[in-house]
Formats: structure tokens, sequence, C-alpha cells
């Protein structure tokens, strides 16, 4: 199993990135997807889950309105659009693979990758 994320890197305030992950080893169109991240000495962070159906994306409130999750079945990838980003934004971001949503957003996943470095400068 293979949960490979790209798109990271270094962006100013303000700006805009595009996250990728794409999964190999299992069967990504029967899990539910999600991201979180962590920053260096804090807790892990959940941002996003979407459903296996790609119809009902749930966000953290602070991801509302500026990060946008969405996935390509056919592609075995989901993605996180994420616009308008600040300095609190930085951080190690992964995606994640569930069998059941609503507790996916609490980190109970199957399946993790390595994640991407985000930092945003001021």
């Amino acid at each position: 199993v293979q949960l490979q994320a790209s798109g990271g890197g270094l962006v100013q305030a303000g700006g805009s990135l595009r996250l990728s992950c794409v999964t190999s080893g299992f069967t990504f169109s029967n899990y539910h997807m999600g991201w979180f991240r962590q920053a260096p000495g804090k807790e892990r962070e959940y941002v996003a889950t979407i459903t296996w159906s790609g119809i009902t994306p749930v966000y953290a409130d602070f991801a509302k309105g500026r990060f946008t999750i969405s996935r390509d079945n056919a592609k075995n990838t989901v993605y996180l659009q994420m616009n308008s980003l600040s300095p609190e934004d930085t951080a190690n971001y992964f995606c994640a693979a569930g069998g059941r949503a609503e507790s996916l957003r609490y980190g109970n996943y199957n399946y993790r990758g390595q994640g991407t470095q985000v930092t945003v400068s001021s």
C-alpha cells in the first residue's frame, strides 16, 4: 500500500497550492479519503474528508472557504486545493484512507502516507 503526496512547497501568504495524493495497493474507490496536517511540536490536525463517492466533503473550520478536497477514482488520487494560505497553515500534509467517514475525521484510518511539506512565508 502506498499513498504518495506531492505538491507542497514554499509559498507566500495569500498564495495557493494544490496537493495530490496518488494511491496504490488498495481499492481506492472503496475508501473515504482525508487530508491531515501536523506542524512541529503540535498535534495532528484534521483538514478535510471526502466520501468514496466524492459527493460529501467535510472541512475543519479553518479550512472552510479556503480549501477544497476532491478525488478522481479513475486515477486513485485525492486532491487538496488550498487558497489564501497563511503562515498558520505551515505543516506536513498527508492523506489517509478510512473505511468509515465519520471516524476518519478523528484519525481512525486504515492507511496513511508520509506527506508533503507546506511552508507559508509571511
